[in-house]
């Protein structure tokens, strides 16, 4: 495979991932980040990084509007739950079982 169709393909998967995420708004980013240590915001962060290494200005408000689908504060609002004391202590352990 060469890697202009490489990338088309990884282009066309990451797109595919962000329009799930946005469909399952229902899922909490802290549900994301317990089961696979990354959420909506740390893809925010990736596509900025890459924009930057890119030397593209791209704010991180921007990105996360780009992989929200609209600004995050208006996402938090609709979406965003309270997170319960059982995600919490799943995160916390997370964190310490990654920080090894």
């Amino acid at each position: 495979m060469d890697d202009r169709t490489r990338t088309e393909l990884e282009a066309a998967a990451f797109r595919r991932l962000v329009q799930h995420l946005r469909d399952r708004n229902d899922v909490q980013n802290i549900d994301l980040m317990n089961l696979a240590g990354f959420c909506r915001n740390c893809l925010s962060k990736w596509y900025r990084a890459a924009a930057e290494e890119r030397g593209i200005d791209l704010s991180y408000e921007d990105a996360r509007e780009i992989v929200y689908g609209m600004p995050y504060d208006e996402w938090k609002a609709k979406y965003q739950k309270e997170a319960t004391s059982e995600q919490k202590a799943a995160f916390e352990s997370a964190q310490n079982r990654s920080s090894h």
